[in-house]
């Protein structure tokens, strides 16, 4: 599928709120694709073939299998009557260096609908004011290919399908018009010398970020200039408010899941199961059926193995063993610990063992 290189649907946000980024992700070597990728390409082009009449596949897992199913069922719920026209997989173009590809342009009455199809778990999607299905509008007003949706429309529905999720959002063809007014405004900021740059959420996914002056400047100020600010008296204590207020935290959090636990409702959240693991029903019969097959040696630790020898009162070789601290912490003067400088030289004694 071929992406605008200077912005599409999925970095609309990022340009419009950073016209900075485009030059420097321009400058940044092609990324592989994720797995998580290369699965919601292969899911998109599922639901392509769907309303085609192409079968789904059986290689699907049972996850993917729901997605799909529940992608299916959605569409049922956007169009009950099915009296909608649409076009899949449009590549929309507001310019010719500016387009991108909407998963569905369609039309039912005096509405025109820009659908998309979101297969990840991590982020939700909303459709409120969302610049990718605002920029697939803007674009599709524009496509031979997809303008016919927006003709003599008087509203525009932008849908986000994430299962388990559907989110529709309905507003105008002015903040449409409005919308793409902002987008071209920001492409022509980022041809300029020095375009506007700002850190927000739009950096999550933008390539960018090894190189971008404001992430690396941020990082720097913070280890050169501003630890040499700080009032270390004041973060002592505010180190030991933090002790405090860390424990009414924890006793807040169990206080909450038990009132959630009895049947009380805390406004804003909920109760939700934990992800399930899978577990022998029968762990004696599994032994039974695969023998050794399901078993496995592993070494014992110093520990497990001095409860071992002392059975036959024998006792492990000082250069079997090393004592290697697994990194610092920080706590209290009181606390009857060396500090980190004696840690460290122990460390250094314990390694020397090793060589």
């Amino acid at each position: 599928m071929k992406h605008s290189s200077i912005v599409g649907g999925s970095t609309a946000s990022r340009v419009m709120n950073c016209p900075g980024s485009v030059p420097l992700v321009q400058q940044m070597p092609p990324a592989p694709a994720s797995k998580y990728a290369e699965e919601g390409s292969m899911l998109h082009e599922i639901m392509d073939g769907v309303f085609d009449g192409r079968e789904i596949p059986e290689t699907l897992t049972p996850e993917q299998r729901e997605k799909i199913d529940f992608c299916i069922a959605a569409m049922d719920e956007i169009d009950p009557t099915q009296e909608m026209l649409f076009n899949q997989e449009v590549q929309v173009n507001i310019t010719d260096d500016i387009f991108g590809n909407a998963d569905l342009v369609g039309r039912i009455g005096n509405r025109a609908i820009v659908l998309d199809w979101k297969f990840g778990d991590g982020v939700a999607v909303e459709a409120e004011e969302n610049a990718q299905g605002l920029f697939y509008a803007a674009a599709a007003m524009k496509t031979e290919a997809a303008k016919w949706a927006f003709d003599g429309a008087t509203e525009v529905e932008i849908i986000i399908v994430q299962p388990p999720v559907i989110k529709r959002w309905v507003t105008t063809i002015a903040r449409v018009k409005q919308f793409e007014m902002e987008l071209l405004m920001a492409v022509k900021e980022a041809q300029r010398p020095e375009p506007r740059m700002k850190e927000g959420k739009h950096c999550r996914w933008c390539a960018a970020k090894p190189i971008c002056p404001v992430m690396t400047g941020a990082a720097d100020r913070a280890l050169k200039v501003q630890m040499d600010a700080i009032d270390t008296n004041a973060v002592s204590a505010y180190l030991q408010n933090a002790d405090l207020l860390e424990q009414w935290i924890a006793d807040l959090r169990a206080l909450a899941h038990r009132l959630a636990e009895s049947g009380r409702s805390v406004p804003g959240y909920k109760l939700v199961a934990k992800r399930a693991t899978r577990q022998w029903a029968d762990e004696a019969k599994v032994k039974e059926l695969y023998g050794d097959e399901v078993l496995k040696t592993e070494l014992l630790s110093p520990a497990q193995m001095e409860k071992v020898l002392k059975k036959s009162k024998m006792t492990l070789p000082d250069d079997l063993v090393v004592a290697v601290s697994s990194g610092n912490t920080l706590v209290p003067e009181s606390d009857p610990r060396p500090p980190v400088v004696q840690i460290g030289q122990t460390l250094v004694a314990a390694l020397s063992k090793l060589n």
